[in-house]
């Protein structure tokens, strides 16, 4: 795709071109993690710590990339996950992003800190595949709001973020907030899957961010609370933000989980955490056996990234960040672009390691640098 003066070849073009077009206060809040941001920038550096085996001389004349999640079928093996707030990036918001979605036959998350109304977006994109993200929020009524309505809008499961019993410290709260000020009075802007009949928050609130922090700040995600969930809908459950093996094989052994999403959160939760990709085959062999399918996200941005997850047992990897580029420089046809260049490149990669099919995907296609070289400590 031609960006005006530029030719946008990669995720790394977009990602530069998104840090012109954006103000400051976006630029930051889709960018930055927390505290000293080791995690964000590890979850990427990680990918470079595996090196792959090729597979010479097979046939790769024909590479098949169709899985499916959840026994819903998708045309590649990545998706877009929950990232909140897309009209910051763009003000055609998730509409824009589920729409090229659906044009790529994969799965979007929408965030229960959209934008966009879970009706709407099924209203715009009827046929699309999606699955709602929410949280235990401390007021459970929150929580079964969405999901009676992510029911009725025919989404096909939740992913429940477990990681967030407090937020972490973004920079963008503090050092932007005069920018969130002048965002106040924007109709695209607020957070409207908190606008219910119940809703508790101040009529200086009109962007709803202080309603949703205190009620995600106020939230429990124990073993009792995704047993409650459990109860009251009968949606498949994915779990998203479990870095823990033992805490892996617990939710897969208790029943409780259908899915499992490796994920550190983007970096904007606790700091010093693993990468999730240096953490994802233990998940996986930890459940192995109980039909629990097991995804990635963080870090990833190139096909050889998500190569990298395939090989090490994941699904399917989920998109936040490289998805917020696309949508930023030039909406759907954006986020399409984004898509089709992680598609060409997975498809190089598969065709230079000698893989024709995910199935052929496994651990003996990388080695890590840690086996052969040596440590500096």
């Amino acid at each position: 795709m031609d960006g005006g003066d530029r030719r946008l070849c990669n995720v790394l073009d977009y990602e530069n071109y998104a840090k012109e077009k954006l103000n400051d206060f976006a630029w930051v809040y889709y960018s930055s993690g927390v505290n000293r941001q080791q995690t964000i920038h590890d979850s990427r550096l990680a990918f470079q710590r595996y090196r792959f085996r090729p597979r010479v001389l097979r046939d790769v004349s024909t590479i098949n990339l169709t899985t499916s999640v959840l026994g819903e079928p998708i045309a590649i093996p990545f998706c877009i996950g929950p990232t909140a707030s897309h009209a910051f990036a763009n003000y055609g918001k998730e509409i824009a992003t589920g729409k090229a979605a659906d044009e790529t036959n994969t799965l979007m998350v929408l965030s229960s800190s959209s934008m966009t109304r879970i009706e709407e977006l099924r209203n715009q994109v009827p046929k699309g595949l999606f699955w709602m993200q929410t949280y235990l929020f401390k007021d459970k009524r929150v929580t079964l709001s969405n999901i009676r309505r992510a029911e009725a809008a025919n989404f096909k499961a939740l992913v429940v973020t477990i990681d967030s019993s407090g937020l972490g410290q973004n920079p963008v709260y503090s050092e932007y907030r005069w920018e969130l000020e002048k965002l106040r009075e924007s109709p695209n802007l607020r957070l409207v899957n908190y606008d219910n009949d119940f809703l508790v928050a101040s009529p200086e609130d009109k962007l709803l961010t202080g309603y949703a922090t205190e009620q995600i700040n106020g939230s429990s995600s124990s073993l009792d609370d995704v047993k409650w969930l459990r109860s009251v809908t009968k949606l498949p459950i994915i779990l998203k933000g479990i870095l823990n093996s033992s805490v892996a094989k617990k939710a897969a052994e208790s029943g409780l989980a259908d899915g499992i999403l490796v994920s550190a959160h983007g970096g904007r939760q606790l700091d010093g955490v693993p990468a999730p990709i240096e953490v994802l085959q233990e998940i996986v062999e930890a459940v192995r056996g109980t039909g629990v399918e097991v995804y990635m996200d963080g870090g990833i941005r190139t096909g050889t990234d998500i190569l990298k997850a395939l090989s090490l047992g994941a699904r399917a990897v989920f998109l936040g960040r490289p998805v917020i580029w696309g949508l930023s420089v030039n909406g759907k046809d954006g986020v399409s672009h984004v898509l089709q260049i992680l598609k060409q490149e997975l498809t190089l990669a598969m065709k230079l390691c000698g893989i024709s099919s995910l199935q052929d995907c496994n651990p003996s296609l990388l080695v890590h640098e840690g086996s052969y070289l040596p440590s500096n400590l």
